[in-house]
């Protein structure tokens, strides 16, 4: 190659010299940057989402491809994060995706050193009989103080603390849940 045939193609003279000072266009296109596509182009659909690791409640954008997570970008329509995502919203996908997430209930015996896996059944019904368990063992219906009676109906054995991914919607559901349980130690983090 020529030296003036070299030079004419660094991005620099093209912007003088095709006509796009601002290297927004043409001169900043290589014949490899011409052949690529977003990341987005091949999706079947878009799916409007909220970004789950904190309490501001950033807009989503999930790219599905084959009922598969593609890409999750910021949703310029949102009010509250206007299309942008902070470092770990921008990695989203790799809570889908990636290669450490845990695809099946891990449960660690009391003393043990090793997992076991149990179906989400198991685990369910487990949890189940542990809240009726400590609710029966724990409930105070009524107590003593002095010469008058105080009633109660409550168990002070079990606590909630809803993180700051659940929406006011859905910690509202869990403390009407743990409000008929008779729990009165509940709290939440929720803020959207």
């Amino acid at each position: 190659m020529k030296p003036a045939e070299f030079i004419r193609r660094w991005p620099l003279v093209r912007q003088l010299t095709e006509g796009d000072p601002l290297g927004l266009g043409k001169a900043v296109q290589s014949s490899r940057t011409q052949t690529l596509e977003p990341r987005t182009h091949s999706a079947d659909r878009v799916v409007s989402s909220v970004c789950p690791y904190c309490a501001v409640g950033c807009g989503q954008k999930v790219y599905v491809k084959d009922e598969q997570v593609i890409q999750v970008e910021g949703d310029p329509s949102s009010p509250v994060s206007r299309g942008r995502l902070c470092p770990k919203g921008a990695a989203t996908k790799n809570l889908v995706t990636g290669a450490s997430r845990e695809h099946a209930v891990k449960y660690r015996r009391p003393f043990a050193t090793e997992w076991e896996e149990l179906s989400l059944d198991r685990a369910m019904d487990m949890i189940a009989d542990r809240v009726i368990a400590t609710r029966a063992a724990t409930w105070q219906d009524t107590e003593e103080d002095g010469d008058q009676e105080k009633v109660y109906h409550r168990t002070l054995g079990i606590a909630s603390l809803g993180g700051a991914t659940l929406d006011n919607e859905e910690n509202y559901l869990i403390k009407k849940l743990l409000t008929a349980l008779g729990v009165v130690q509940v709290e939440n983090q929720a803020r959207i």
